[in-house]
């Protein structure tokens, strides 16, 4: 062994690496024959320190790695862009760490090759569809400018510019997110809004001054950082869906409310919403999120860790003790793929972990695969099958 590698170990087992010499060690261990290694190094470690017979391997392996989380990243696109622009891609490294869902080092399935017979799946991109008061639709894109006197979008962002304007010609405007898509508008009050893909909201050209601000959010998931109403001669601000209102005075808010999902949820990340549902409503506190059922209108709250819910708009997805099924429903409106499992019982495998939308598809399934919890996956042009 080089004694380069011999180091990497003994930094790994004192819980010294650095971020490249993790990255290091990771590509070491992509020969089944040095993960093998690496668990007798660990087991023979605790048996000299702790004078014990009986070592769990396993449980040792994974109490060191909880503290050696690798992140790779890449570089800033551009810092002008939206705020889900500026984070760098993160994918949570399987191999060497096991932050990304299981760890399974020391019980890795039968390899299996993955089955690829013509990958056309893709991450998305900022794109949507813009439809004006008049009808007219225009497809915004990377690359295209659109612009009117009170518009202006470079195909990333579109920009709202406040006029006159009053109750009786109040013109509206629907801005759709397709799958594989994600956009940022700024509302002509202010409000910063982020859409995620399959969202559709709808709202005013222009908002009354003094005159309660509202929007639609049609469907999808969209993150509010609403312009305070103090600069609005104390206007609110609310949040329209088919079940349920949410009402603002100026704070940040997440909403997710997909056609296909039976609940609605809320999450507040700063200042202070009320959430109404039929005839019931609740005051939202920071870090707290509401569920609402669309088949009965039933409230529920919980204390939510936001900067999971909210990693989307960042650049990644952030998943905590959440099921397979689930994962691969985020990832297939992000990916326009279709899923299926080969093996039902996968589908409720309960996972943490962080996977950036930067990634290929391949990418993430390898991970997934390496942890042992799949055996192998098959893609079919936009058709993923897991097994």
């Amino acid at each position: 062994m080089k004694q380069a590698t011999t180091k990497l170990i003994t930094k790994f087992l004192g819980n010294k690496l650095s971020q490249e010499e993790s990255e290091s060690l990771k590509k070491w261990m992509e020969l089944p024959e040095n993960k093998l290694f690496l668990k007798q190094e660990i087991e023979l470690h605790h048996l000299i320190n702790n004078c014990c017979v009986s070592f769990d391997a396993e449980k040792a392996y994974s109490e060191h790695v909880k503290s050696v989380k690798i992140k790779k990243t890449t570089k800033v696109i551009n810092i002008r862009k939206p705020l889900f622009k500026y984070a760098a891609a993160i994918l949570i490294v399987t191999l060497a760490t096991s932050y990304l869902f299981k760890d399974t080092l020391f019980n890795s399935p039968q390899y299996h090759t993955p089955i690829v017979i013509n990958n056309t799946i893709e991450s998305g991109t900022d794109k949507a569809t813009l439809t004006l008061e008049d009808g007219t639709k225009v497809l915004l894109e990377e690359g295209t400018n659109f612009q009117t006197p009170n518009i202006i979008s470079n195909g990333e962002e579109i920009v709202y510019k406040a006029r006159e304007t009053n109750t009786e010609e109040m013109d509206y405007n629907y801005l759709t997110i397709p799958r594989g898509g994600q956009f940022f508008v700024n509302l002509s009050d202010g409000t910063k809004v982020w859409l995620n893909s399959e969202t559709k909201l709808k709202y005013p050209v222009s908002f009354v001054e003094g005159e309660t601000r509202q929007v639609e959010l049609i469907y999808g998931e969209a993150y509010f950082e609403v312009s305070h109403s103090t600069e609005h001669l104390g206007s609110h601000f609310k949040v329209y869906n088919k079940n349920e209102e949410v009402e603002v005075l100026g704070t940040k808010f997440n909403i997710k409310a997909y056609k296909d999902e039976t609940d609605i949820y809320t999450t507040l990340v700063d200042g202070k919403v009320k959430v109404r549902a039929q005839k019931t409503e609740l005051v939202l506190q920071p870090k707290q999120q509401v569920k609402v059922s669309k088949i009965c209108s039933e409230l529920s709250i919980k204390e939510v860790n936001v900067n999971n819910i909210i990693s989307w708009k960042d650049g990644n997805f952030d998943f905590k003790d959440v099921h397979l099924e689930d994962i691969m429903k985020v990832l297939s409106r992000w990916y326009i793929m279709d899923v299926t499992f080969e093996n039902e019982e996968l589908m409720k495998e309960r996972f943490n972990g962080r996977i950036s939308k930067h990634y290929g598809i391949e990418e993430i399934l390898s991970s997934i695969k390496e942890s042992g919890i799949i055996n192998n996956y098959e893609i079919n042009n936009k058709k993923l099958t897991i097994k």
